[in-house]
């Protein structure tokens, strides 16, 4: 006679057919309840996690600005439609974009006051939902999880990307 209780259920679903799969999708799980938080909070500020990406990078470079495909790989989650994103960013005024005259091929990315003002705002919950996402972990766990995290990614990397 089959076992069909909760527990014996739950030991079956919880096989592996190897342990990178299980990794994997532990990881997998991981971003999503973590991700639920940082939705949590971009969406109060009619944003999204990609966008708020997006003006930290280019606050970081105020002065020069970026351009849109350098920009487009320095994100954390690849962007498949950098155009759109840019549209929205410069929609809500965080953002403009420019056509330098001596390359008009380039365009070249800046953020605006708007943008900064939000960033500003934004930023202290920010720094809460790292504490509140992984904050409960030890220092030295934290700084292992993010030497595997490079190490696990590094081969399926961009050569030209700031994560590598």
């Amino acid at each position: 006679m089959q076992d069909h209780s909760p527990s014996s259920i739950a030991s079956k679903s919880r096989k592996f057919d190897t342990p990178q799969q299980e990794a994997y999708l532990n990881l997998w799980r991981t971003y999503d309840r973590l991700r639920i938080l940082e939705d949590s909070l971009f969406q109060k500020h009619g944003i999204t996690a990609q966008q708020y990406n997006a003006l930290r990078l280019l606050r970081g470079n105020q002065e020069a600005g970026i351009q849109t495909l350098d920009l487009a790989r320095k994100l954390v989650s690849r962007a498949p439609d950098i155009t759109r994103l840019l549209d929205k960013l410069e929609e809500n005024g965080w953002i403009s974009r420019d056509r330098p005259k001596e390359n008009r091929r380039v365009v070249l990315v800046k953020i605006t006051n708007a943008g900064l003002k939000l960033l500003k705002t934004i930023d202290p919950e920010v720094l809460q939902c790292g504490i509140q996402q992984l904050g409960h972990l030890p220092e030295n766990d934290v700084q292992l999880l993010i030497k595997l995290l490079k190490e696990a990614r590094n081969p399926h990397e961009d050569p030209e990307s700031i994560w590598s």
